[in-house]
């Protein structure tokens, strides 16, 4: 995933700010995320795994809030 977004960015494009890179990253990491099908989700995009997931297996997206140390903010 680094060589990708490397790849996409800083080694194709120049950026007179950071805000630009970082606008960039966002919209690659959209695009990638839901058009990218990747052999290590059988073919999926991270996207499509995610919700497939989520309908299979929601428990495993909550979040015990005892388990939250002081003054971390999820």
């Amino acid at each position: 995933m680094n060589r990708s977004l490397k790849e996409a960015t800083v080694k194709t494009f120049t950026y007179a700010t950071t805000k630009q890179l970082i606008g960039h990253l966002r919209d690659f990491l959209m695009a990638y995320n839901v058009a990218k099908r990747l052999k290590a989700l059988r073919g999926k995009t991270p996207w499509q795994f995610i919700q497939q997931e989520w309908k299979n297996k929601p428990q495993n997206f909550t979040i015990d809030r005892s388990l939250i140390h002081r003054g971390t903010n999820i």
